[in-house]
C-alpha cells in the first residue's frame, strides 16, 4: 500500500455533540440543512452500520465539483465518529481510495453548549495532477456550520 495522503480540518459548533451526530446521522435532517450544498442523503444498502451505502446528491452549490458521492460506511461508534469509503461519483473518480472521518467531540466545560467536528481525508489521487481535496474540505466544515443555523436542527 502506498503513502496515504491526509488532510485535516475543524470547527467549532454552537450545539452539543450529541446534537450534531444526530443531525449528521438523520438523513431527513442532513437533507434540510442546506439544499444548496446537500439535496438529499439517503441510504442505499443498510441503515448505517458499517457495510451500509449511503447517497449523497450534492445541491447546485456544488454542481460544478460534485454531483454525488455514494458511501461505503466502515466504522461508527455512536455519538463519536463515523468514517467512510466514497465507492462511487466524482470523488472516486479523482481519488481512489478516498476515506473519510468525521468526529464529533464535546467542548470541556461546555458539553451541552459546543463541539468540536474534525473532518479527516485520507486519499490517493489516480493523477498526478489532481489536487488535494481542498474543496471537499471546505464544503464539509462549511455544510456543518450551517447545522447552527438549521431548524430543523435544533
Amino acid at each position: 500500500m502506498e503513502n496515504m495522503n491526509m488532510m485535516r480540518g475543524e470547527i467549532v459548533l454552537n450545539m452539543s455533540a450529541e446534537k450534531a451526530w444526530e443531525v449528521f446521522t438523520s438523513n431527513d435532517k442532513l437533507s434540510k440543512v442546506d439544499p444548496l450544498m446537500l439535496s438529499s442523503a439517503e441510504y442505499i444498502q443498510g441503515d448505517g452500520s458499517p457495510g451500509s451505502l449511503r447517497l449523497f446528491k450534492l445541491g447546485p452549490a456544488l454542481h460544478n465539483f460534485v454531483k454525488e458521492s455514494i458511501q461505503k460506511i466502515e466504522k461508527v461508534e455512536a455519538g463519536r465518529c463515523l468514517a467512510y469509503q466514497v465507492v462511487d461519483g466524482q470523488l472516486h473518480e479523482m481519488y481512489d481510495p478516498y476515506r473519510v472521518t468525521f468526529s464529533f467531540t464535546p467542548v470541556v466545560g461546555k458539553e451541552t453548549e459546543q463541539c468540536t467536528v474534525e473532518w479527516k481525508a485520507e486519499f490517493m489521487p489516480l493523477s498526478p495532477e489532481t489536487p488535494p481535496p481542498e474543496k471537499a474540505k471546505d464544503a464539509a466544515l462549511g455544510f456543518l456550520k450551517s447545522f447552527e443555523k438549521c431548524e430543523v436542527c435544533n
